[in-house]
Protein backbone atom coordinates (compact mmCIF):
# COMPACT_ATOMS: atom_id res chain seq x y z
CA UNK A 1 0.00 0.00 0.00
CA UNK A 2 1.23 3.47 -0.91
CA UNK A 3 0.90 6.29 1.58
CA UNK A 4 3.29 8.91 0.24
CA UNK A 5 3.33 12.27 1.97
CA UNK A 6 2.19 15.25 -0.10
CA UNK A 7 4.81 17.28 -1.93
CA UNK A 8 6.41 20.17 -0.02
CA UNK A 9 3.74 22.71 0.79
CA UNK A 10 0.29 21.47 1.59
CA UNK A 11 -1.80 23.89 -0.50
CA UNK A 12 -4.35 22.42 -2.87
CA UNK A 13 -3.75 23.27 -6.53
CA UNK A 14 -6.46 23.97 -9.12
CA UNK A 15 -7.72 20.87 -10.90
CA UNK A 16 -6.35 18.44 -8.31
CA UNK A 17 -9.63 17.63 -6.59
CA UNK A 18 -11.48 16.30 -9.63
CA UNK A 19 -8.41 14.46 -10.92
CA UNK A 20 -7.79 12.74 -7.58
CA UNK A 21 -11.45 11.77 -7.23
CA UNK A 22 -11.37 10.16 -10.65
CA UNK A 23 -8.16 8.30 -9.76
CA UNK A 24 -9.50 6.80 -6.52
CA UNK A 25 -9.38 2.99 -6.26
CA UNK A 26 -12.49 1.42 -7.79
CA UNK A 27 -14.34 0.58 -4.54
CA UNK A 28 -14.12 4.20 -3.32
CA UNK A 29 -14.92 5.56 -6.76
CA UNK A 30 -17.92 3.26 -6.86
CA UNK A 31 -19.28 4.81 -3.68
CA UNK A 32 -19.33 8.15 -5.48
CA UNK A 33 -21.54 6.84 -8.28
CA UNK A 34 -24.59 6.94 -6.05
CA UNK A 35 -26.52 9.98 -7.39
CA UNK A 36 -26.64 11.97 -4.16
CA UNK A 37 -22.92 11.51 -3.53
CA UNK A 38 -22.11 12.32 -7.17
CA UNK A 39 -24.07 15.56 -7.02
CA UNK A 40 -22.44 16.52 -3.72
CA UNK A 41 -18.96 15.85 -5.10
CA UNK A 42 -19.66 18.06 -8.12
CA UNK A 43 -21.01 20.80 -5.84
CA UNK A 44 -17.99 20.82 -3.54
CA UNK A 45 -15.57 20.54 -6.46
CA UNK A 46 -17.14 23.56 -8.16
CA UNK A 47 -17.04 25.50 -4.88
CA UNK A 48 -13.41 24.67 -4.17
CA UNK A 49 -12.32 25.51 -7.72
CA UNK A 50 -14.13 28.85 -7.47
CA UNK A 51 -12.38 29.64 -4.19
CA UNK A 52 -9.01 28.74 -5.70
CA UNK A 53 -9.75 31.02 -8.66
CA UNK A 54 -10.34 33.79 -6.10
CA UNK A 55 -6.84 33.11 -4.68
CA UNK A 56 -8.06 31.43 -1.51
CA UNK A 57 -5.50 29.21 0.22
CA UNK A 58 -7.03 25.75 0.54
CA UNK A 59 -5.62 22.75 2.43
CA UNK A 60 -4.55 19.96 2.11
CA UNK A 61 -2.70 19.25 -1.13
CA UNK A 62 -4.22 15.75 -1.37
CA UNK A 63 -7.74 15.77 0.17
CA UNK A 64 -8.35 12.08 -0.65
CA UNK A 65 -5.05 10.84 0.74
CA UNK A 66 -6.70 8.66 3.42
CA UNK A 67 -8.35 6.61 0.67
CA UNK A 68 -5.59 6.41 -1.90
CA UNK A 69 -3.77 3.39 -0.51
CA UNK A 70 -6.44 1.69 1.55
CA UNK A 71 -9.44 -0.20 0.16
CA UNK A 72 -12.71 -0.54 2.10
CA UNK A 73 -12.04 -4.27 2.47
CA UNK A 74 -8.66 -3.53 4.08
CA UNK A 75 -9.97 -1.15 6.75
CA UNK A 76 -9.76 -2.51 10.29
CA UNK A 77 -10.28 0.65 12.37
CA UNK A 78 -12.05 3.90 11.48
CA UNK A 79 -11.24 7.15 13.29
CA UNK A 80 -13.43 10.07 12.21
CA UNK A 81 -12.44 13.73 12.42
CA UNK A 82 -14.33 16.86 11.50
CA UNK A 83 -12.16 19.23 9.51
CA UNK A 84 -8.56 19.40 8.26
CA UNK A 85 -6.16 21.56 10.24
CA UNK A 86 -6.22 25.09 8.83
CA UNK A 87 -2.62 26.26 9.28
CA UNK A 88 0.26 26.21 6.79
CA UNK A 89 2.06 22.88 6.63
CA UNK A 90 -0.37 21.08 8.94
CA UNK A 91 -3.09 19.14 7.09
CA UNK A 92 -1.97 15.91 5.41
CA UNK A 93 -5.29 14.45 4.32
CA UNK A 94 -5.40 12.20 7.41
CA UNK A 95 -7.62 13.10 10.35
CA UNK A 96 -5.72 14.31 13.44
CA UNK A 97 -2.30 13.82 11.76
CA UNK A 98 0.33 16.48 11.06
CA UNK A 99 3.96 16.14 9.93
CA UNK A 100 6.48 15.32 12.61
CA UNK A 101 8.13 18.73 12.34
CA UNK A 102 4.86 20.57 13.08
CA UNK A 103 3.91 21.67 16.58
CA UNK A 104 1.55 19.10 18.06
CA UNK A 105 -2.10 20.23 17.88
CA UNK A 106 -3.91 20.09 21.19
CA UNK A 107 -6.31 17.29 20.22
CA UNK A 108 -3.43 15.18 18.93
CA UNK A 109 -1.51 15.85 22.13
CA UNK A 110 -4.40 14.35 24.10
CA UNK A 111 -4.45 11.35 21.75
CA UNK A 112 -0.75 10.88 22.48
CA UNK A 113 -1.43 11.09 26.22
CA UNK A 114 -4.14 8.46 26.04
CA UNK A 115 -2.03 6.11 23.93
CA UNK A 116 0.88 6.45 26.37
CA UNK A 117 -1.47 5.62 29.26
CA UNK A 118 -3.48 2.91 27.51
CA UNK A 119 -0.80 1.15 25.44
CA UNK A 120 2.54 1.87 27.14
CA UNK A 121 4.53 -0.08 24.53
CA UNK A 122 3.64 2.36 21.75
CA UNK A 123 6.37 4.82 20.71
CA UNK A 124 5.34 8.47 20.53
CA UNK A 125 8.13 9.61 18.22
CA UNK A 126 6.23 12.32 16.34
CA UNK A 127 2.87 13.51 15.05
CA UNK A 128 2.57 11.69 11.73
CA UNK A 129 -0.09 8.95 11.81
CA UNK A 130 0.92 7.39 8.49
CA UNK A 131 2.07 4.20 10.30
CA UNK A 132 -1.53 3.66 11.40
CA UNK A 133 -2.89 3.86 7.86
CA UNK A 134 -0.41 1.20 6.77
CA UNK A 135 -2.10 -1.18 9.24
CA UNK A 136 -5.63 -0.56 8.03
CA UNK A 137 -6.66 2.48 10.08
CA UNK A 138 -8.85 4.86 8.08
CA UNK A 139 -8.30 8.44 9.25
CA UNK A 140 -11.18 10.29 7.61
CA UNK A 141 -12.45 13.81 8.16
CA UNK A 142 -16.09 14.72 7.52
CA UNK A 143 -14.93 17.69 5.42
CA UNK A 144 -11.86 17.09 3.28
CA UNK A 145 -10.81 20.68 2.57
CA UNK A 146 -10.51 23.90 4.55
CA UNK A 147 -9.23 27.43 4.04
CA UNK A 148 -6.25 29.02 5.70
CA UNK A 149 -7.12 30.22 9.20
CA UNK A 150 -10.82 29.41 8.84
CA UNK A 151 -11.94 26.28 10.64
CA UNK A 152 -15.07 24.82 9.08
CA UNK A 153 -14.83 27.01 5.99
CA UNK A 154 -15.91 24.17 3.68
CA UNK A 155 -18.36 22.46 6.04
CA UNK A 156 -21.94 21.96 4.80
CA UNK A 157 -20.85 22.49 1.20
CA UNK A 158 -21.24 18.87 0.14
CA UNK A 159 -18.31 17.11 1.74
CA UNK A 160 -20.41 15.48 4.44
CA UNK A 161 -22.51 13.65 1.85
CA UNK A 162 -19.38 12.48 0.07
CA UNK A 163 -17.66 11.20 3.20
CA UNK A 164 -20.90 9.59 4.43
CA UNK A 165 -20.78 7.53 1.22
CA UNK A 166 -17.24 6.43 2.07
CA UNK A 167 -18.21 5.52 5.64
CA UNK A 168 -21.20 3.53 4.36
CA UNK A 169 -18.94 1.66 1.93
CA UNK A 170 -16.66 0.65 4.80
CA UNK A 171 -19.55 -0.28 7.08
CA UNK A 172 -21.06 -2.50 4.37
CA UNK A 173 -17.94 -4.65 4.23
CA UNK A 174 -18.70 -7.82 6.22
CA UNK A 175 -15.38 -8.26 8.02
CA UNK A 176 -15.37 -6.94 11.61
CA UNK A 177 -13.85 -3.53 12.21
CA UNK A 178 -13.71 -0.92 14.95
CA UNK A 179 -15.32 2.52 14.67
CA UNK A 180 -13.94 5.08 17.13
CA UNK A 181 -16.49 7.88 17.41
CA UNK A 182 -15.12 10.80 19.41
CA UNK A 183 -17.53 13.64 20.09
CA UNK A 184 -21.06 14.36 18.94
CA UNK A 185 -20.10 15.11 15.35
CA UNK A 186 -18.54 11.66 14.87
CA UNK A 187 -21.22 9.90 16.90
CA UNK A 188 -23.87 11.30 14.56
CA UNK A 189 -22.38 8.97 11.92
CA UNK A 190 -23.36 5.86 13.90
CA UNK A 191 -26.59 5.78 11.94
CA UNK A 192 -24.58 4.86 8.83
CA UNK A 193 -23.53 1.57 10.44
CA UNK A 194 -25.65 -1.60 10.24
CA UNK A 195 -27.74 -1.91 13.38
CA UNK A 196 -26.85 -5.57 13.85
CA UNK A 197 -23.51 -5.49 12.07
CA UNK A 198 -20.30 -7.22 13.08
CA UNK A 199 -18.50 -4.04 14.06
CA UNK A 200 -17.38 -2.63 17.41
CA UNK A 201 -18.39 0.98 18.12
CA UNK A 202 -16.38 2.87 20.75
CA UNK A 203 -17.67 6.28 21.83
CA UNK A 204 -16.23 9.05 23.98
CA UNK A 205 -15.90 12.80 24.10
CA UNK A 206 -13.72 14.48 21.51
CA UNK A 207 -9.98 14.68 22.40
CA UNK A 208 -10.13 18.48 22.27
CA UNK A 209 -8.98 20.10 25.53
CA UNK A 210 -12.49 21.56 25.79
CA UNK A 211 -14.02 18.10 26.27
CA UNK A 212 -11.30 15.47 26.76
CA UNK A 213 -11.64 15.34 30.55
CA UNK A 214 -15.35 16.03 30.87
CA UNK A 215 -18.33 13.72 31.29
CA UNK A 216 -20.24 11.82 30.09
CA UNK A 217 -17.35 9.76 28.67
CA UNK A 218 -14.01 11.57 28.96
CA UNK A 219 -11.60 10.84 26.13
CA UNK A 220 -8.68 10.74 28.55
CA UNK A 221 -9.03 7.36 30.21
CA UNK A 222 -11.41 5.89 27.59
CA UNK A 223 -9.09 2.97 26.80
CA UNK A 224 -10.17 2.76 23.17
CA UNK A 225 -6.79 1.76 21.79
CA UNK A 226 -6.33 -1.30 24.00
CA UNK A 227 -10.02 -2.21 23.65
CA UNK A 228 -9.73 -2.13 19.87
CA UNK A 229 -6.67 -4.37 19.92
CA UNK A 230 -8.21 -6.89 22.29
CA UNK A 231 -11.34 -7.07 20.14
CA UNK A 232 -9.39 -7.46 16.89
CA UNK A 233 -7.15 -10.15 18.35
CA UNK A 234 -10.18 -12.07 19.66
CA UNK A 235 -11.30 -12.26 16.03
CA UNK A 236 -7.99 -13.52 14.73
CA UNK A 237 -6.63 -10.17 13.53
CA UNK A 238 -3.31 -8.60 14.39
CA UNK A 239 -3.23 -5.80 16.95
CA UNK A 240 -2.61 -2.25 15.77
CA UNK A 241 0.77 -0.79 16.72
CA UNK A 242 -0.36 2.64 17.93
CA UNK A 243 3.15 4.11 17.68
CA UNK A 244 3.24 7.40 15.80
CA UNK A 245 5.84 9.43 13.95
CA UNK A 246 8.12 8.56 11.05
CA UNK A 247 11.51 9.68 12.35
CA UNK A 248 12.05 6.83 14.81
CA UNK A 249 10.62 3.90 12.91
CA UNK A 250 12.42 0.58 13.31
CA UNK A 251 14.60 -0.37 10.36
Amino acid sequence: MLFSDPAPGNRLQAGTLAADATALPAPWHGALQEPRAARALQTITDFVEARLAENATVYPARPFRALQGLLPAEVRVVILGQDPYHGPGQAQGLSFSVPDDCPTPRSLRNIQKEIARDTPGARIAGNDLTPWTEQGVLLLNASLTVEDGQAGAHAKRGWETVTDAFISAVAAEPHPKVFMLWGGHAQAKEGLLPADGPHLVLKSNHPSPLSASRPPVPFLGCGHFSQANAWLQARGQAAIDWSMGLEDRPA
